[in-house]
């Protein structure tokens, strides 16, 4: 089960239509096997200490952290837009 942050839903509704089926292929893949190779799946530091890290497409990442229950989705966007 997934629980978006506003902040995840604000920025995935503005994804293009390509970009967010790509999305939800990635997150079924998610919630099936968490650290499937082609999730590219890493541990975040600095600001995003305790969260992970998914590729959505060669640039696009989703930042998640693993709660009770499923998975927590915290943003979504551009290598550049979320590291700056």
């Amino acid at each position: 089960m997934f629980f978006p942050s506003a902040r995840f839903r604000r920025h995935f509704r503005r994804c293009q239509k390509k970009i967010q089926a790509t999305g939800f292929a990635r997150l079924a893949l998610l919630e099936q096997s968490e650290f499937d190779p082609a999730l590219n799946n890493h541990k975040l530091s600095g600001e995003y200490e305790g969260y992970r890290s998914i590729n959505v497409t060669g640039d696009i990442r989703i930042i998640y952290k693993r709660v009770p229950g499923g998975f927590y989705l915290l943003a979504v966007g551009t290598h550049s837009e979320l590291y700056k």
